[in-house]
């Protein structure tokens, strides 16, 4: 099956992707394109997919890299393939001849690219890595490479939409201590329940940064199980596990 690569016209001409599950060699809970380790899939199939990213990228499997992702704020230059896992939660580079990569499965996918600098990015964004400053990072470092903030695109891939995203008080309490004003970013749910809008997050601190162009695919994980992978349906489903979903780009 051919794969399925979603596209940003704010990232060409840069070679980019968020791939969706379809194309891969996985099966069962993880039938598709699924490119986590950390997952209890088997490793060889993993690697297979993997390869299969690489190839549409037009890169051997060992020009893919990403990072150990913990939801952390933390970023790295990469100027060649990471050779040993790094725990951060975001990667950027200058050099050509391979791509960065980040995984998802609800969190955000976010690709970050100043064409004219020759400087990319790839952020995974979950809400507390949001909330921590993870964008904000990856902008920064970007900028030490040489990229100009005005002239960066940054695009928000798959994610879990706020209709799909129900918390607790607990959750919107730790948001309003940060900033009062983050209280719109949360609707009214049944009982005590609030639905938190997690790419609408995302955009509201990638423009506050002043990147130059900041936009969302406007898909949703948890609402299109056909396509894309999703913790929190896993969880509702009780599933044993899910498939990680990649997001990459390359000079």
């Amino acid at each position: 099956m051919t794969l399925e690569i979603l596209t940003a016209d704010g990232l060409a001409p840069m070679r980019h992707g968020f791939f969706t599950r379809k194309g891969g060699a996985s099966s069962g809970v993880f039938t598709g394109l699924n490119c986590g380790y950390g997952s209890s899939d088997q490793r060889e199939i993993v690697t297979i997919n993997r390869a299969r990213v690489a190839e549409a990228l037009d890169l051997p499997p060992g020009q893919l890299t990403g990072v150990h992702q913990v939801h952390s704020a933390d970023v790295v230059v990469a100027d060649a393939p990471l050779s040993d896992p790094v725990r951060a939660d975001g990667i950027v580079t200058n050099t050509p001849g391979f791509a960065i990569s980040v995984l998802t499965a609800d969190c955000q996918p976010v690709l970050f690219a100043d064409q004219d600098a020759g400087v990319i990015g790839a952020a995974h964004a979950g809400w507390r890595g949001s909330l921590d400053g993870v964008l904000e990072r990856t902008l920064d470092a970007m900028e030490r490479l040489g990229a100009q903030r005005e002239a960066i695109s940054a695009v928000i891939g798959p994610s879990i939409s706020q209709a799909a995203y129900e918390v607790g008080p607990e959750f919107f309490e730790t948001f309003i201590a940060e900033d009062q004003g983050y209280a719109r970013f949360f609707a009214n749910g049944t009982g005590d329940r609030l639905h938190f809008d997690l790419p609408g997050f995302g955009l509201h601190r990638l423009r506050s940064a002043g990147v130059g162009n900041a936009e969302w695919t406007r898909h949703c994980t948890y609402a299109d199980p056909d396509r894309f992978y999703s913790y929190r349906r896993t969880t509702h489903a009780n599933e044993a596990d899910y498939g990680r979903l990649i997001a990459a780009i390359r000079l």
